[in-house]
């Protein structure tokens, strides 16, 4: 029984434009997208302008001392082994391979400022670059430095060359992965698309506020009432 009409049918009124428009929302109306992949993309595509650290950890890869170094990394696979023996080499380093295991010798300034090379160029969307450099897919091999970086991180720290393992971190982290989760992204600042946010953060406010009265008078109409 209803206890107050008014309220009651103001929250069905609620409810059904609530579910109206979320409807509308997972619907393909925004450029081909529904509007969380939508949103999803622009803020993904703001955020992306933020998480470029390429040349500031080009500047810390230089201040490493000694970089002469041997490293032996053991890769998931041997298939991912020797895809990772080029990786190398083309930074002059000499690649011994044994299975998943690999040997590497060479200067650690230009090998990981070879693969900032690579990272840069995957940061830019210029994936052709990458793959032509190395004859396989571009995420593939960016997929093989992280892999690589993070062996070798383990095994400066077993030769406590904490320093260089430090950094070898940081390239793979600042660098190879940022460039690997915003492959494909556009970047955009946010002042060009300051009204798209602005509309969406007060949309988002609105919106759950619309949902919550549209429950809070459909239950005080059928005379449900919370108290103290």
């Amino acid at each position: 029984m209803i206890a107050i009409k008014s309220k009651f049918y103001t929250g069905i009124i609620l409810m059904i434009l609530f579910t109206a428009v979320f409807i509308c929302i997972f619907m393909p109306l925004f450029d081909g997208k529904n509007g969380l992949e939508y949103l999803d993309n622009l803020y993904n595509s703001i955020s992306k302008g933020s998480a470029y650290y390429v040349d500031a950890v080009r500047t810390e890869v230089e201040t490493i001392q000694s970089p002469e170094m041997t490293v032996t990394l053991t890769m998931k696979s041997e298939v991912q082994a020797q895809q990772t023996v080029p990786l190398f080499m083309k930074a002059g380093a000499q690649v011994g391979r044994d299975g998943a295991h690999l040997t590497v010798t060479g200067n650690m300034v230009r090998v990981l400022g070879h693969c900032l090379d690579d990272a840069q160029f995957m940061y830019d969307n210029d994936g052709a670059s990458v793959s032509s450099k190395y004859g396989y897919a571009e995420k593939a091999v960016l997929y093989n430095w992280w892999s690589a970086l993070k062996a070798m991180d383990f095994d400066l720290k077993q030769q406590k060359k904490f320093n260089a393992a430090r950094i070898a971190e940081m390239v793979n982290k600042k660098a190879v992965e940022t460039a690997y989760n915003y492959y494909g992204i556009e970047g955009q600042k946010i002042s060009e698309r300051f009204g798209v946010v602005l509309f969406s953060l007060i949309f988002y406010v609105v919106y759950t506020l619309w949902y919550g009265f549209g429950i809070m008078y459909l239950f005080e109409g059928a005379g449900l009432q919370l108290e103290h």
